[in-house]
């Protein structure tokens, strides 16, 4: 089980403006520090933590954060609709579009996902996999 993820970012008012644009409508609390952003999911009384936690840190090393080439950060919606207002409110606060929320033929009948590069480059992916909405077609 993965349990946190850490992006890099340079200018963590821009890196709390996008993600905060979304993370919440996910149910992830955000906390904030010296050492950057914090976002997890919400744990009752007596629950052990829901992960991954995800987290986004100046970089240890104390060069510019860069993103990833090939790594992706996927967050599930809980429908088409909540995608596209995701990615919507996302792209509002700063990300760049990679991909419009929509189907794509490589992938199962009812996935559907828009792609998003943060302020930093990071790729986002939001996504829905919900077999009782209308799925793709072919």
């Amino acid at each position: 089980m993965i349990a946190y993820v850490t992006v890099g970012a340079d200018d963590m008012a821009l890196a709390k403006r996008f993600y905060s644009a979304f993370l919440p409508a996910l149910n992830y609390g955000l906390t904030e520090g010296p050492e950057g952003l914090s976002y997890a999911l919400p744990v009752g009384p007596g629950q052990s933590p829901s992960l991954p936690d995800f987290y986004v840190k100046p970089t240890f090393d104390g060069h510019p954060a860069s993103a990833g080439n090939g790594a992706m950060i996927a967050f599930e919606g809980r429908n088409q609709s909540q995608v596209r207002d995701l990615h919507a409110a996302a792209l509002a606060a700063g990300g760049v579009d990679e991909g419009r929320p929509g189907f794509r033929a490589s992938y199962g009948a009812h996935f559907f996902v828009g792609y998003l590069r943060d302020p930093q480059g990071n790729k986002i992916a939001l996504f829905s996999n919900d077999p009782d909405e209308p799925g793709r077609e072919g």
